[in-house]
């Protein structure tokens, strides 16, 4: 019997729920352990918390003496609060936060010491730049990088440590981390917004972009997990047969939710409201044990690092509750994968969001510009946005008939759709005073009111119009929300630039009217970019003809994804705008084809010794007891055995040609492997991991599953998917 595996059944049979009690009101306790806004009027000076808010507001420096001011306050409110250590929290490019905790703590002689805490250690840090990924910026003999405070994310505390978010960067200053390319794309649509904005209203100064994510994710009781080699090393089943139950009868999508969640839930929630992170949704997915939080939407920097911590969070909540979470993008064979939505739009320092129509035809011919300047920008880098969600994890769920396929198109409804074609038909040039009263009430004036019965939503389009925001659905799970952030708002930075320059130029040049220009321009934009828009079923063979018809990019795996990130027109993107240089593209395309690469390696090595030393054994096992048997048979039957052990001997047979096949599969894919491994140049050797390796796993796990229908269960070493899924 494998003990293990019923060890581990047995053991969450006699789980209980946790009890959680509320500290009080939700509200009451929100950002109580954050050096926010009104803790900083409480415990800095004025001259500091001023410069401060200069910085968020407007990146003024703070200088040595002023640090000194903040980090006294900072290190008084959290002694307060119990804190012994502070640490730079930060995001190196390896998928997880990272920090070092230094202790308050500080000797002065004759056996005495202090609590010390000083400017130069709350601005900066100096972590080993070379033991993080950094694509070849740094040497291993060349360690030293630095973190940096970003005072536009507020410090906080987690246990008794105070941590305040930084960038990180190398010695010689390239970006070694999520953070730092996004604040640069952040600045840079801030300013090209701005601009464009004021077309509309003078009183505009500044543009925040906004987001609002969705996490999907799986729990799973710890003990049943621990019997999983896969699970523990790659984050998800790399075998095992679908259950007869898996989610057919969509019975669990937003169901009553389990106790044992329901109680994780709520304590994962009360430290997400300590910690200023406004989750507001929680409810069961479409799979089973798949569940979702989602918080209300912030400014997109804040919004990023709240998502990378509270994937840290999760997990160490879930340790309390004796769960596992699985925030791999298809933990789960055969039944729905987990995304994060990416909900985006910009909104000025006036309030108003841009992409939000309004109730005169002014404020929707704003809309319009940002709206479909959007569509275009999607259009001119659709290949750039489908590379930023790329992952080995995501790979497995892209066009899998539960998410948005590998082509990004752009939904926007019928109703938009036909404002759109109404607007294509704009006479080019200057519009007579008829043609653009009738162009504003009829065309413009009525989106509001077109708005209040939007079209149905379209779950199978990676970039939707959601009412006041685009949804970009295609990000996977485990992604850091900072990449496609990054991308999404500096090609929209780009966008709104070009823009801005060609009605410029018409207002200047042909004498137009400001309202001319804007419908002249973005006439020829809907134009342009009417190929990305599609309203149909993604997931049909008939849109993959159709996208390659139109020239749409359908890379669907990360290799083949990636290769544009260092292509000439991305390099010159992110360098116009100051995002990234040559050195910090080229190094980010190279950690990500690494990465990449090691995951499959990583899941070839545990399918591997899973296959030999877990499947294999186990069949042999069985077969023995079958040989037993048939022996049995033959000593009471003599040479007239076979009438009687006919079953037998075919499940011999089936079962010895299993083996056969895992064996021999297992060795052509660890060839495959050695193959690939002497291949020097990172983009091949991602490539025949990709397309040589990786093939290998489907062949392994069909015939180990087909093991696990036939060998005895009491016998099977790992836990099957319908304990795993519903185990309570």
């Amino acid at each position: 019997m494998s003990t293990l595996r019923f060890k581990a059944i047995e053991e969450t049979f006699n789980r209980k729920s946790l009890n959680i009690e509320e500290p009080g009101r939700r509200s009451s306790i929100f950002g109580s352990n954050v050096f926010n806004e009104s803790v900083m009027k409480q415990y800095l000076t004025k001259e500091a918390y001023n410069n401060v808010m200069d910085a968020v507001k407007t990146g003024a420096k703070i200088n040595r003496t002023v640090a000194d001011h903040i980090s006294a306050g900072m290190k008084e409110w959290a002694i307060n609060k119990g804190v012994t250590h502070y640490t730079h929290w930060f995001q190196p490019l390896t998928g997880a936060t990272a920090e070092k905790h230094d202790a308050f703590f500080e000797t002065i002689g004759e056996g005495l010491a202090i609590e010390k805490f000083g400017g130069g250690s709350l601005v900066q840090q100096e972590p080993d730049a070379s033991s993080f990924p950094n694509g070849g910026i740094r040497n291993t003999f060349e360690a030293r990088g630095y973190t940096a405070w970003d005072p536009t994310s507020p410090a906080f505390i987690w246990g008794t440590t105070l941590c305040i978010p930084t960038v990180f960067v190398s010695y010689t200053g390239e970006a070694l981390d999520y953070k730092t390319p996004l604040l640069r794309a952040l600045q840079a649509v801030d300013q090209a917004a701005t601009d464009v904005a004021k077309y509309f209203d003078k009183n505009v100064t500044k543009v925040n972009a906004t987001l609002g994510w969705e996490q999907e994710y799986f729990l799973i009781d710890s003990a049943l997990a621990a019997t999983r080699p896969d699970i523990q090393l790659a984050g998800r089943t790399l075998l095992g047969h679908s259950p007869a139950k898996g989610q057919q009868l969509d019975d669990h999508y937003f169901g009553s939710i389990p106790s044992r969640v329901l109680a994780y839930m709520r304590d994962l929630e009360i430290e997400c409201m300590r910690l200023g992170i406004p989750v507001k949704t929680r409810h069961n997915e479409v799979a089973p044990n798949q569940f979702e939080l989602a918080p209300i939407f912030e400014e997109a920097n804040l919004a990023v690092d709240h998502n990378s911590l509270i994937m840290d969070v999760m997990n160490k909540v879930a340790e309390r509750h004796h769960f596992v979470v699985l925030m791999h993008e298809k933990p789960f064979a055969g039944i729905n994968g987990s995304g994060k939505h990416n909900n985006w739009s910009l909104g000025t320092d006036t309030g108003v969001n841009l992409l939000s129509p309004g109730k005169t035809p002014m404020k929707n011919l704003q809309f319009l510009t940002f709206f479909i300047n959007t569509i275009k920008a999607v259009y001119e880098n659709e290949e750039l946005l489908r590379a930023s969600i790329a992952s080995a994890s995501n790979d497995h769920r892209l066009g899998a008939n539960e998410a948005p396929p590998a082509i990004i198109s752009v939904f926007i409804g019928s109703q938009l759709t036909a404002v759109l074609d109404e607007l294509e038909k704009v006479t080019s040039g200057k519009l007579s005073p008829q043609e653009k009263t009738d162009l504003k009430l009829n065309v413009v004036g009525k989106i509001p009111e077109i708005l209040l019965d939007n079209t149905d939503r379209n779950r199978t389009s990676p970039f939707a119009f959601t009412g006041n925001k685009f949804e970009f659905r295609a990000v996977g799970s485990t992604a850091n929300c900072a990449n496609p952030m990054t991308v999404l708002n500096a090609i929209m930075a780009k966008q709104l630039k070009e823009f801005k320059a060609e009605v410029d130029k018409l207002i200047k040049d042909k004498k137009m009217k400001k309202d001319d220009a804007i419908f002249n321009v973005l006439r020829e934009y809907i134009k342009q970019s009417k190929k990305i828009r599609f309203e149909g079923d993604g997931y049909g063979e008939a849109w993959e003809k159709e996208a390659a018809k139109r020239g749409l990019s359908n890379n669907k795996t990360t290799p083949e994804a990636l290769k544009v990130q260092v292509s000439k027109k991305a390099i010159k993107l992110y360098g116009d705008l100051g995002v990234m240089n040559k050195i910090e593209i080229e190094a980010r395309h190279e950690i990500e084809l690494e990465e990449y690469t090691m995951r499959v390696q990583i899941e070839g090595r545990v399918l591997g010794d899973i296959a030999r030393n877990h499947v294999i054994p186990t069949a042999i096992r069985y077969q023995n007891i079958l040989i037993k048997n048939v022996t049995g048979l033959k000593s009471i039957y003599g040479d007239n055995y076979e009438k009687h052990a006919k079953e037998q001997l075919e499940l011999i047979e089936s079962v010895s040609t299993h083996i056969a096949v895992i064996n021999s599969k297992v060795n052509a894919m660890i060839e495959a492997r050695k193959v690939a491994n002497k291949i020097e140049d990172i983009q091949k050797k991602a490539e025949s991991y990709c397309n040589e390796v990786k093939p290998h796993f489907d062949e392994i796990r069909y015939h180990c599953d087909k093991l696990e229908l036939l060998v005895d269960n009491e016998l099977w070493p790992l836990t099957k998917y319908r304990e795993l899924l519903y185990t309570r």
